[in-house]
Formats: C-alpha cells, structure tokens, sequence
C-alpha cells in the first residue's frame, strides 16, 4: 500500500489523518513543520503529500516548490480557508490538487486514490512510450531525434533535453529553477538565465521556423508548453 506524508502542524488534524489513512490501509509519516516535510517528501518511498499551507519553517507554497524541483510525487495541498490566491499559488508551484478545511474526510480519500492512479497511469505510459509531441512536433526519446512534420529538427543535447522536460510535463508550468535542476543539474544552480537562453533557441529553431507558438511564458513562474 502507498506510503503518505502528512505535514501538518495542527496535532488533532495531523493525528485524525493520520487514523484515517492508516484504517484504509496506508502507511504514513508526520512532519509539523515545512523543513522537516521537504526533506521526508524528497525520500523516494513516499508516494504522495497531503501539505498545509500554513507551516512553521517553510511555507507549505515554498515545500511544494522545492519538491517540485527534483520530484514528481503526487501533492494535495490543504488550506485553512476558501482563498482563491493560494489555491492558485499552490497550483501554479506544482501542487494537483487541493482541499479546503473543514474536508469531509471521504472526498479527500477519493481524491487522494485519483492522485496515486493518475501518478502511476502517467508514469507507465511514459515508461512504454518512446515519442513525445506537440501537433506535428515528434520527440523519439529511444533514437533521440527531432521532427517537425516528418522534416528534422536538429539541436543540441542541452536544447533536446530541455525539449523533452517541458513535453514530458505538457500543461505543468515549470520553474526555471525546476527546469535548471532537471536539465543541467547543480552546477549552474542559481543561473536561471541559461533556461532562458536555451528557450530561446527552441523558439527560433522550432516556433518561428514552423510559425507556432510552442513555449509559452508563464509569468512570475517560467515556461510550459500547454496543448488541450
């Protein structure tokens, strides 16, 4: 059975939680404030997150950023009001989903098994499918190759990798800071600019080549590439 991190600093929601999950079945483990619920988040057998966002530490906005940037784990966020700003926030920083406190515990049970099938269905299709693309735009990660309506698009290693990240996470805005540590890792962290360079050769290579708009700019955050 899936493994959850509840991190929650108000003990009785924590603690009813934390019963809850545990009679349906679910392993789980507790962080009351954000830095110690970042560091069980990024420990690879935990399968989903139920955050606040009102922590001590590290605001739960913040966690779920930080995750975001080297994990892909499922993240419901909870909010202590009917605040459409954090929910937003939350959304925009990689979160799937969110509950507004009071929850009826059966609604978030229901939404946390959609979270853990869409992760595991989502995870298994890429595992078996070797193309990724954007209308006549085809990526075929297993010979590494670029086309454009059947014509070769040629570019770098940097420029493919950063290419495949962005299809990979269609319709997720992706950090720079997300996509720095995806594709050129930590030795450029805190040279966010290189993300914009290397989009910038995507858009002249691909976008004002074939006269699309592919990457979108998402502002504040940094780029998706959003297809319906």
């Amino acid at each position: 059975m899936a493994k959850i991190l509840i991190v929650e600093d108000e003990a009785k929601i924590a603690r009813f939680l934390e019963l809850e999950l545990k009679h349906e079945g679910y392993e789980v483990v507790h962080a009351a404030d954000g830095r110690t619920g970042l560091e069980l988040a990024l420990q690879k057998d935990v399968n989903l997150v139920l955050l606040d966002i009102m922590l001590p530490g590290l605001s739960g906005i913040e966690v779920c950023r930080r995750v975001r940037m080297e994990s892909q784990v499922p993240i419901i966020m909870l909010t202590a009001k009917d605040d459409v700003t954090d929910k937003v926030a939350g959304l925009d920083m990689g979160a799937d989903d969110y509950m507004t406190k009071p929850f009826a515990i059966e609604e978030l049970l229901a939404r946390i098994r959609v979270a853990l099938s869409r992760h595991s269905s989502k995870h298994q299709e890429e595992a078996e499918k070797d193309e990724l693309s954007y209308g006549a735009l085809v990526l075929n990660t297993a010979a590494h190759s670029c086309e454009y309506n059947g014509e070769e698009v040629t570019l770098t290693k940097k420029e493919y990798d950063l290419l495949e990240c962005l299809l990979r996470n269609k319709n997720v805005a992706m950090s720079r800071e997300q996509l720095l540590s995806t594709v050129w890792g930590y030795e450029y962290m805190g040279d966010t600019n290189v993300v914009d360079v290397y989009v910038r050769y995507l858009r002249q290579k691909i976008d004002d080549k074939y006269g699309i708009h592919m990457v979108e700019t998402i502002r504040g955050i940094g780029y998706m590439i959003k297809e319906d």
